[in-house]
């Protein structure tokens, strides 16, 4: 038996189709021409012939890495494709864009297809060790096929097969450690603490009380410090004497030091990992079998990932003219969930937000008044303190470690993935195939609310939700391909069905009866109990008609014709098409011969494919929402307000690009333009609340937008010897959006930090325009709005000539800057040196901003127990000072703190090394005497460094610049082997 180590690449020898291995040079007759082979819409194509942007990642660049979700892969892997990065979860997946936003108010996220059919569940389901390869398709030439689902970009995802000849076995293990890649904001100690707050509050008694004088108001502030505010002392000075004239007073000691409340929250997690597969064949049948197991605790406690695998996939050729193959995978996984930050920005359950922003002068547990010591219960476990001793910023009366530890929420998901085909070889030229995929996912999650501290207290609760997704897809189709001497045509016609069912079930009570049990029996009250389906069918025709003249002229044309439930019958139809041409220069004469030139092809496309991927299955139906009963008596209300003939968003997309290759393709790339024109965008319309319409808004479709930029890449062999070899990649992308039109009356949506309107991106901010900080006094300082500018009131003032005002409910708003950055990509090298590898990918993004709304959190004018960053430590203290940190004032902090300002925007620069990898492989000779055909051992890394603007920024966390107390993304280093017999 033999392993297999490189990822198999189909190639056309001589007329046939073989998969073949990285094969030695001397192997391959000199007068033999190799074309690859590439995976595209419903089929494959030689690669010199595409006119469309199709970027191959084959499994030998990832393989790897320690990776759970595919999607991971994605960064870094093409130009153009702009990913979000995961959370720290285990088992999450990264959002991904291709080519800009492709949307407003409907998903941007690319349409997934495993082995010829869709793919709507989890990322996470599927092992990147059983993927061969995945195919980016980024224009309307390479995607128009799948019409109405297009509009994003399509991701198609190839997984591995049994190849001729002997066989194959394998297994890999890697286990290592989870941690923190994103650093803390820098935050004040509890030294430097207790004095900032006595200045906001001594500052703060000078402004509301004209007159006051310093010594009294020193006073003051002395005596409000602990009593009015903070409410705890750690020193052992009485609360009267802690801080005097601003210091804090010189023989003060802690009674306690654990005031760390990330420590017992964040710890290193583990990761392990183990594979084996099996895989071979003869003449005729070919057999690909693997199992794996994925178990990673993340670095936050109660958050993992475990995940069991098992697949088989079998091909055969049954009859010269019948081919079968079939394929299953079955997926368990399971694990105890995070709180989402996203959703839970300021939850008190959130625990990146309160281990962030409390104070550094409280304790999360209890201790004893008198001798200060920790308190134990009875069954000897810690005593937590349940914040009743707290500042208002702090959480009074919640514990977020101790809720953490006894909150549960755990997850379960079975998965059901099989694949089926059959071809059918009518002649020489025509053959018939149909192609079945049918997905099962069930999820089942139970989350358990503690009647000790938090939400649930003092009666617990429990919830289950259970949901059941299938999706079945058919399609088949005929394909015709002839040669008439140097004409090559190829002909597709194709039918496809795709249903989609979704089943939700969900169960809420309250009020716990014995402790450890969270089963709903446990509960006495109900408090929700609620079920519903969704159905979803899409219906579709489609064709394609590629033509080369000697592989030098090429076009190529598809249309599809394609029905959506989601969309009225009067406008459910709609055709979605594309053109493409090429020409491929080094097959013309004057470039035939060139030993410089190796590969030079011009080609470009036009087409529209189209968008039905709304949050609702029934754009078309005003919908009513039942539940709302009244004891006995039934009630319904409103739910959705519908307008009926709301249809498909329209992607028009231009793409134009060369693709290069020199010195023996030893170096190699290619260069891109794209424009993406998006009509009919759906767009949350604004209703008056007099209409009595939920939301007070209704779903229309009034827009559209361009997405338009260069795309840049190039891999390059700089040193290629037998025993050493050097190569180095790179691309970069630029992106501009804007939108162009508004129509139904809308000049203007506001959301948030962003203010969509016509000549501007949908990522500009919108926010009230920070001036700075008066040198005079420390007052905040905001660009007046016009409707103010004249007046004469006390809180609008002149500073170096520029109107400003001190009152944020005064302030002008205006464009701030865009989240969108100017350029972004990756680069990367691979290192060879006889045994060794070494390989590397670093992700960049220069341009563009972040609203760092978690930095905002630190720097109050007037903290009432919330943790603040140490530039606070710059803030205005001395007329006539230079700074950006107004002065600390319990009476103006509002303005000082006020949101939806461009004071908190950041660049968002960044670079980061994405991953690496460092490995050794035994020399086959060595193995040879054991039995065993090959060895290497490695060292794999991701997230391993980054830089940014400022530390605790993560500015790759959203794609609309963004930031929220979440799960940070992990660091995880392993170390690993793989073996074969």
């Amino acid at each position: 038996m033999k392993l297999i180590l490189s990822t198999a690449v189909l190639f056309f020898v001589g007329g046939h189709l073989v998969e073949a291995q990285k094969t030695k040079r001397d192997t391959i007759p000199q007068d033999t021409k190799i074309d690859e082979i590439v995976v595209v819409a419903y089929g494959s194509q030689k690669r010199e012939t595409m006119v469309g942007s199709n970027t191959e990642v084959k499994a030998k660049q990832f393989a790897d890495r320690p990776i759970t979700s595919i999607g991971q892969a994605l960064d870094g892997a093409s130009a153009g494709v702009k990913v979000s990065t995961g959370t720290g979860q285990p088992g999450s997946s990264p959002s991904i864009q291709i080519r800009g936003i492709g949307s407003y108010g409907i998903t941007t996220n690319p349409l997934y297809v495993v082995d010829g059919t869709i793919y709507t569940g989890s990322l996470a389901a599927i092992n990147p060790n059983d993927i061969a390869s995945f195919n980016i398709l980024k224009d309307a030439a390479s995607t128009s096929l799948y019409g109405s689902a297009a509009a994003n970009g399509v991701v198609l995802i190839t997984t591995k097969s049994g190849r001729k000849g002997k066989d194959a076995f394998n297994f890999s293990m890697s286990t290592g450690a989870v941690g923190r890649s994103i650093p803390e904001y820098d935050r004040v100690n509890v030294y430097q603490y207790y004095p900032l707050i006595w200045e906001s509050i001594r500052n703060g008694r000078m402004t509301s009380i004209p007159g006051t004088t310093i010594t009294d108001a020193n006073a003051y502030a002395t005596a409000q410090l602990i009593s009015g505010v903070l409410k705890t002392n750690v020193f052992n000075v009485p609360d009267n004497q802690l801080v005097v004239n601003g210091v804090l007073n010189p023989d003060a000691k802690l009674k306690y030091t654990d005031l760390d409340w990330q420590k017992p929250l964040m710890n290193t997690g583990f990761r392990q990992n183990y594979e084996l597969n099996y895989s071979g064949g003869s003449n005729t049948t070919t057999y690909f079998s693997s199992v794996g197991y994925t178990n990673e605790t993340g670095y936050l406690i109660k958050s993992d990932f475990e995940r069991f695998t098992a697949r088989l996939k079998v091909d055969s050729q049954v009859k010269s003219w019948l081919k079968l193959g079939t394929s299953i995978s079955g997926v368990s996984s399971n694990g105890n969930n995070s709180v989402e930050g996203v959703d839970n920005n300021s939850a008190y359950i959130n625990p990146y937000r309160w281990t962030r922003t409390m104070g550094p002068i409280y304790s999360p547990y209890a201790h004893d008044p008198n001798t200060f010591a920790t308190l134990y219960d009875s069954a000897g476990n810690i005593v937590y303190d349940p914040g009743s001793a707290r500042g208002a910023d702090a959480a009074a009366g919640r514990n977020v470690i101790q809720e953490t530890l006894l909150n549960k929420d755990l997850s379960k998901n079975y998965y059901i993935i099989s694949r089926a085909y059959a071809e059918i070889k009518v002649d020489p030229y025509l053959t018939l195939s149909t192609n079945v995929g049918y997905d099962i996912r069930n999820n089942r999650r139970s989350t358990y609310g503690n009647k000790i501290i938090g939400d649930a207290a003092p009666g617990g609760s429990a919830e289950k939700y259970s949901f059941t997704e299938q999706t079945f897809t058919w399609n088949q189709l005929l394909n015709y391909k002839r040669k008439f001497n140097d004409h090559n045509f190829e002909f597709l016609l194709g039918h496809e069905s795709y249903k989609f069912m979704y089943e939700y079930l969900y169960g809420y009570k309250k009020g716990q009866i014995v402790d450890d049990n969270d089963e709903l029996i446990n509960f006495v009250t109900p408090a929700t109990l609620t079920s519903r389906t969704d159905n979803y069918r899409k219906e579709g025709v489609f064709s394609r008609l590629n033509y080369d003249y000697k592989s030098k002229y090429l076009l190529s044309g598809s249309i599809r014709w394609d029905g959506s439930s989601r969309f009225a019958k009067d406008v459910r139809w709609d055709s979605f098409w594309s053109v493409g041409a090429g020409w491929r220069l080094k097959g013309e004469e004057f470039l035939s011969n060139s030993n410089l030139v190796s590969e030079l092809k011009l080609r470009g496309s036009y087409g529209e494919v189209g968008n039905d991927r709304t949050d609702s299955y029934y754009m078309y139906k005003s919908t009513y929402t039942l539940g709302y009963n009244n004891a006995q008596e039934p009630g319904i209300l409103f739910g959705f307000l519908a307008d009926p003939t709301i249809t498909w968003e329209a992607n028009k997309q231009t793409d134009v690009g060369i693709d290069f290759g020199f010195l023996n393709n030893r170096i190699t790339g290619s260069v891109e333009y794209y424009n993406r024109v998006t009509e009919d965008l759906i767009f949350p319309v604004p209703l008056p609340v007099s209409a009595g319409v939920p939301d007070n808004t209704i779903s229309r479709n009034v827009g559209t937008m361009y997405n338009r930029g260069f795309e840049f890449s190039i891999n390059a062999d700089v040193i290629k010897t037998q025993n050493f070899t050097w190569n180095i990649n790179a691309n970069a992308s630029t992106l501009k959006n804007q939108v162009t039109e508004l129509t139904d009356g809308i000049t203007e949506i506001i959301n948030g930090t962003k203010k969509v309107s016509v000549g501007h991106s949908i990522y500009d901010y919108w926010l009230r325009q920070w001036y700075g900080v008066d040198p005079a006094d420390g007052s905040p300082l905001f660009l007046v709005a016009d409707a103010f500018a004249n007046t004469t009131a006390a809180d609008i003032r002149t500073v170096n000539g520029q109107k400003v005002t001190t009152n944020f409910n005064k302030a002008k708003y205006d464009y701030s800057g865009t989240a969108i950055p100017d350029l972004f990509g990756s680069f990367g090298t691979a290192i060879t040196y006889k045994q060794w590898s070494l390989s590397a990918m670093f992700t960049y993004q220069l341009g563009g901003k972040t609203y760092d709304s978690n930095y905002a959190a630190l720097m109050s004018a007037y903290s009432q127990g919330g943790a603040l960053s140490t530039d606070i430590l710059d803030r205005w203290t001395t007329p006539g000072q230079i700074t950006d940190v107004p002065a600390l004032n319990s009476s103006t902090y509002t303005s000082s703190n006020a949101g939806n300002s461009s004071r908190w925007l950041v660049s968002s620069d960044f670079i980061t090394l994405r991953q690496a990898t460092l490995s050794y492989s035994f020399a086959p000779e060595t193995l040879s005497q054991l039995g065993v055909s090959g060895l290497r051992i490695l060292v794999s890394g991701e997230n391993l460094w980054s830089k940014t603007a400022r530390k605790g920024l993560e500015p790759a966390q959203a794609a609309n610049g963004t930031a929220s107390n979440r799960y940070t993304p992990a660091r995880v280093v392993t170390i690993g082997f793989n073996v074969s017999f």
